[in-house]
């Protein structure tokens, strides 16, 4: 298949008599099981340069004294397969607040004796596998084309409400797995030949002490996607601000690093990495042709 899209019921809910299982919900397999299932058979039934989309929930469990990152362990499995992922994790609850959540979705009221006894089993199965938290968003995975490596390998906490998504959530991912995609081909000199601009719901946003001629922090806020909210230095600020598609990289960064007065090979090497996240992120796009 060329595309996957999936919404598995993926709710962790205790294997044991008294706790109530709903098809739309309950997958029948302890803890985050479904979602390893579905993630790791995918590379089964995706055709080279296929993807497949889903949501999901993925347990942190602490193992001796090491805790068990949840994205880590949900990167694992599509690397296991063979696959490239993208993960995002847009929330992380405790296991009384998770356990508290479905509960009541499934209609039992807070307070009663029968929420209690089902909070109660919800924790037990919980410290069985010793999770300490639950997170929740979205996976996105692709078999390699052939004779393609793994190149896609994000898995990335962005927790806090979305941007204002045009199109929706997924035209965004589509157009940053393609920016993705070209950036991650070239090495730096082919790098230093790219025209970028700068996306147009991107801001800037600047804090100064009082009276202080230099800000003391600005930062790059996305207005769409994900929302996301970059920690710029005065040389990516620079580069993003001057970032109008017509001149490549590489005559930017040399030119923002005479201004700033410091070494150019330098400030290559840290806004060359700088320019691939935002490329990815949709914060800047590629201006191609």
């Amino acid at each position: 298949m060329d595309r996957i899209v999936s919404n598995p019921p993926f709710v962790i809910t205790p294997r044991r008599d008294g706790v109530p299982a709903y098809d739309y919900r309950d997958g029948g397999m302890v803890g985050d099981g479904i979602v390893e299932a579905v993630v790791r058979g995918a590379a089964d039934h995706l055709a080279p340069g296929g993807i497949a989309q889903l949501l999901g929930n993925w347990e942190y469990r602490r193992s001796g004294g090491e805790l068990a990152d949840g994205l880590e362990r949900v990167a694992g499995w599509a690397a296991d397969a063979g696959l490239e992922y993208w993960i995002v994790e847009r929330e992380r609850q405790d296991p009384s607040e998770y356990a508290e959540t479905w509960i009541r979705d499934g209609g039992t009221r807070a307070g009663t004796p029968e929420f209690e006894a089902l909070h109660g089993a919800w924790l037990e199965d919980f410290e069985e596998r010793r999770v300490e938290s639950v997170g929740f968003g979205y996976v996105l995975l692709r078999r390699p084309a052939d004779g393609r490596g793994r190149s896609l390998a994000r898995a990335e906490r962005l927790h806090g409400p979305l941007g204002d998504v045009a199109g929706g959530l997924a035209a965004h991912l589509e157009a940053c797995l393609a920016a993705s995609d070209l950036v991650t081909a070239l090495d730096d000199p082919a790098l230093r030949g790219l025209r970028v601009e700068v996306a147009e719901d991107v801001t800037e946003e600047r804090h100064h002490w009082p009276g202080a001629e230099q800000p003391t922090v600005i930062l790059l806020r996305q207005g769409g996607g994900f929302g996301r909210v970059v920690d710029a230095g005065t040389g990516l600020a620079a580069l993003v601000g001057a970032a109008d598609g017509e001149l490549p990289l590489g005559v930017l960064v040399d030119a923002i690093a005479d201004l700033l007065d410091v070494d150019r090979a330098e400030l290559w090497d840290e806004l060359a990495a700088a320019t691939r996240e935002l490329v990815a992120g949709g914060m800047l796009r590629p201006v191609v042709g």
